[in-house]
């Protein structure tokens, strides 16, 4: 891979993974007020605040957020392989996998990151682990519900992290 598409990858990585943010900071209703929270808004707010007026969220779903994320991961793809009428379907399919598939990573560092933050700093909860915890929360705690927990043990990661590595190995099928 050449150092310009690598440094692509990386900026429309970041730039997707700031919109899927703000789509998961709403559809989770985690704090508002949380620093992390106000600078995912502050940066996003320039293009989704406009877009809103034409596409209003449903319920705590921010579909502006959604479709800016979706359309950046298509347009990684258009500068990849050049723009074609013919493609057209083929680089908004891309963009739409590529865009479930930074979600699906979220959830993944997010675990990880909750995990060893538990064995690192039992007892202390900083802003962005809070809001880290918030956002996970909805996908977990269905989980929780079903398995018990093993004295201070907690499983649910566990599983959870096996079900996200299944759909994130079918999402990468689905790119190649």
């Amino acid at each position: 891979m050449s150092t310009l598409a690598l440094i692509l990858e990386f900026v429309f990585g970041l730039a997707c993974l700031l919109f899927v943010a703000r789509f998961l900071l709403q559809a989770a209703q985690a704090d508002f007020y949380n620093p992390l929270s106000q600078a995912i808004v502050k940066a996003s707010d320039p293009i989704c605040k406009p877009l809103r007026t034409i596409i209003k969220p449903i319920r705590n779903f921010d579909l502006a957020s959604l479709l800016v994320a979706w359309l950046i991961a298509a347009l990684h793809f258009v500068i990849l392989f050049g723009p074609s009428i013919n493609a057209i379907g083929i680089i908004l399919w891309l963009g739409l996998v590529d865009t479930l598939l930074t979600i699906v990573q979220f959830y993944i560092f997010s675990i990880f990151i909750i995990v060893i933050a538990s064995f690192l700093m039992a007892g202390q909860m900083h802003p962005a682990l809070a809001l880290i915890h918030q956002l996970i929360e909805p996908v977990m705690a269905p989980f929780r519900k079903v398995i018990p927990p093993f004295g201070p043990l907690d499983l649910t990661p566990m599983v959870v992290l096996l079900i996200l590595f299944i759909v994130q190995n079918g999402l990468r099928q689905a790119l190649y």
